[in-house]
This record gives C-alpha cells, sequence and structure tokens, in this order.
C-alpha cells in the first residue's frame, strides 16, 4: 500500500500525510496519518474512507505552495487547538518508519 497521500481538501491548513502505522480495531483497519510539514496535525482514518471516498489521492500531487499550504495552516498554528489536540505517536515495529 502507497504510504504517501494527498488529502483533496486541506485538513488544518495542510494536505501531504504519511500513513506512519496500520491499526486493526474491532473488525476494522484504520490508519495513523500524519503531516509531512507537522507532527502535529495527524489523523486516524479508516480503510473505507482512504480507499474509497475520493477525499484522498495516493502518493503527493505536485500542489502550487499555496494549495499544499493554506491560510487555514497559520490560523490553526495560531489558535488553543494546535497544543491541545497533540497526542503521542507511537511507531509500530512494522511500520516502515521504525528505526530502531
Amino acid at each position: 500500500m502507497e504510504i504517501y497521500w494527498t488529502s483533496n481538501k486541506a485538513i488544518n491548513g495542510l494536505r501531504h500525510f504519511v500513513l506512519v502505522n496500520k491499526i486493526n480495531e474491532q473488525n476494522q483497519i484504520n490508519f495513523l496519518m500524519v503531516s509531512v510539514v507537522d507532527v502535529e496535525i495527524s489523523l486516524k482514518i479508516s480503510n473505507e474512507e482512504l480507499l474509497n471516498s475520493g477525499n484522498w489521492s495516493e502518493g503527493w500531487l505536485n500542489l502550487p505552495k499555496s494549495k499544499a499550504i493554506t491560510k487555514d495552516y497559520s490560523d490553526y498554528k495560531l489558535s488553543n487547538n494546535s497544543k491541545e489536540d497533540i497526542e503521542k505517536i507511537f511507531v509500530k515495529n512494522d511500520s516502515l518508519f521504525d528505526i530502531t
């Protein structure tokens, strides 16, 4: 499966993400995605949402900076929400990003 993804709409002002973990939860496959620009922006997304919703494109699309990093990103960083939403990210042993 592709590990690099582009969101078709900005998430907290950013569009390029990396899949860092695959999680099996309650008979459902979910993925932990992290922004390539800001590790504080991460999300858990279902297999269905990632592959079948039309909201994501495989790979990193070559976008103009104004489309890849929108004004919403600076607004997000200036808001109090940016520090409150941070969750620790634990990379599983089978992740491509495990360097231990």
